[in-house]
């Protein structure tokens, strides 16, 4: 296969853990062919199709210059067996524009996954509301008047923005309210910016576990993220501690009944991120850990999504 994956400069990968880095490897170790471009190289003139100026590149399996660029052609999508969305967040309007360019890209015929109408129709905080037996009490509101009562309600809650990333502008507020006022400022913009307000979920303590689904299914080993000293989050850009271990029961239960769901949906590839037994998110734009749990559990994750991609482009072409 010829595999272009939209994602970061490749100059700023740190490839010792970037998950993009290892679906390349595990793709160029198969032979099949690896191009990369960014959001900004891709372009649709009238009349003609939606394109790219692609690097087509071959890894070196050197830590420093890992790469070595063959040349820089301009490609049409649909040239590609698949196109894979790696970009990281933030969920911006460049985003949300690169969305419909690949969405026109494939019906001209490209293969892009996840698919870019699934990744807008799934924000991620906002997708586990779909799903409230597994979610602890959750409220998304504009409206301070609401954020206080759920907070009289439950007592001690967590507050974050929708369009948050590795962690930040996540606040905790306890018993005794202090701050929330300010917090919800701080938030809320006077009613203009909404956000979520959940539930404390003590289990934190234990590490807000990364599972990954690949074509529906469960990677049988998790990412618990634990939070460091007197830090809230367990998210790894904010500090926290990676440690792999098996799914829990409950892991299982609900990466089963959402995985084969979305999947359908065009999600090849999510991570849900539980806390206990409670679902607290549901990445869909560029999911991690796949080197952290390969290299601690033994359990070959980029392999595992390869054999999904190659399964996919084969489907879609006994489809056609």
């Amino acid at each position: 296969m010829n595999i272009l994956f939209v994602a970061d400069p490749l100059e700023v990968f740190k490839i010792y853990k970037d998950t993009t880095f290892s679906m390349m490897r595990e793709a160029q170790r198969r032979g099949h062919r690896v191009s990369a471009c960014e959001p900004r190289d891709l372009g649709w003139r009238s009349g003609s199709l939606v394109e790219a100026r692609v690097r087509e590149i071959v890894l070196t399996g050197e830590d420093e210059e890992w790469f070595q660029e063959a040349r820089t052609p301009v490609h049409a999508l649909r040239e590609f067996d698949a196109v894979v969305m790696r970009k990281d967040p933030p969920f911006d309007d460049e985003y949300f524009y690169a969305t419909h360019l690949l969405e026109q890209a494939e019906r001209e015929g490209a293969k892009v996954f996840n698919k870019p109408a699934a990744l807008r129709d799934h924000p991620e905080k906002l997708a586990i509301m779909e799903f409230p037996q597994f979610v602890s009490p959750t409220l998304v509101t504009r409206q301070a008047a609401d954020v206080r009562r759920f907070h009289e309600e439950h007592g001690d809650i967590i507050l974050k923005p929708l369009d948050g990333m590795g962690g930040m502008g996540i606040f905790r507020v306890g018993p005794d309210g202090m701050n929330l006022g300010s917090i919800i400022e701080t938030l809320n913009h006077d009613g203009a910016t909404t956000l979520m307000v959940q539930r404390y979920v003590p289990e934190i303590s234990q590490g807000d576990k990364r599972v990954l689904v690949i074509g529906g299914k469960p990677v049988p080993f998790s990412l618990a993220r634990i939070p460091q000293g007197s830090e809230i989050r367990g998210n790894l850009a904010a500090g926290g501690k990676g440690v792999a271990q098996p799914l829990t029961e409950r892991d299982r239960e609900i990466a089963e009944t959402i995985g084969p769901l979305l999947v359908q949906r065009g999600l090849l590839l999510i991570g849900l991120d539980v806390i206990g037994d409670c679902l607290t998110e549901i990445n869909v734009t560029s999911p991690t850990c796949f080197q952290e749990i390969t290299q601690q559990a033994g359990f070959d994750v980029p392999a595992m999504f390869i054999d999904a991609l190659e399964e996919a482009v084969d489907r879609d072409r006994t489809v056609l």
